[in-house]
């Protein structure tokens, strides 16, 4: 078993997360509603959190959603977003997920937004990783960070009062 190097802790996370509510606030300021799509599991406890935390900071109100994908097999899977295309039409979305690494499951997951028109799409990750195989970019990013292909990257929501990012 490999040993984890602490990245980001819970106070690093927090700074995080409040810039890119700032940075999704300014980018969205003409907005009344926003959509936030947070990829399954850890993507959408990042969700969330960023939700509660713009929700704090402006009037802008986050219509917050789970994005379904599976990742092992993204190819013959359809990324499922409880929405109806005619309640996406026309909206700014935001999709969320705690780690960029090739982009993806990014990728796939964008499919569910493809079926109507929409008045802006970004992408909000806490960790971008920047190995790049699909031409994938986010538009807020928390921490970008250079790593080897062999490590991994680990954050942890499951404790409310200690979020943490790893690499091993």
């Amino acid at each position: 078993m490999s040993e984890s190097n602490l990245i980001l802790d819970h106070n690093k996370i927090d700074q995080k997360i409040n810039r890119i509510a700032y940075q999704i606030f300014e980018d969205n300021y003409d907005q009344s509603e926003i959509i936030m799509a947070g990829i399954a599991k850890n993507g959408y406890l990042f969700a969330e959190i960023l939700k509660e935390r713009l929700e704090s900071i402006s009037d802008i109100k986050v219509n917050l959603k789970e994005l379904v994908i599976d990742k092992k097999n993204p190819l013959n899977s359809k990324a499922e977003l409880k929405m109806e295309s005619s309640e996406i039409k026309n909206q700014s979305i935001v999709v969320v997920d705690d780690v960029l690494n090739s982009g993806k499951t990014m990728m796939y997951a964008l499919q569910a937004f493809l079926a109507a028109p929409l008045q802006k799409l970004s992408i909000a990750v806490l960790v971008n990783r920047s190995h790049k195989r699909f031409p994938v970019n986010a538009d807020f990013v928390g921490l970008s960070l250079a790593t080897t292909l062999k490590e991994h990257i680990e954050v942890s929501f499951e404790d409310p009062k200690n979020h943490i990012v790893t690499l091993s």
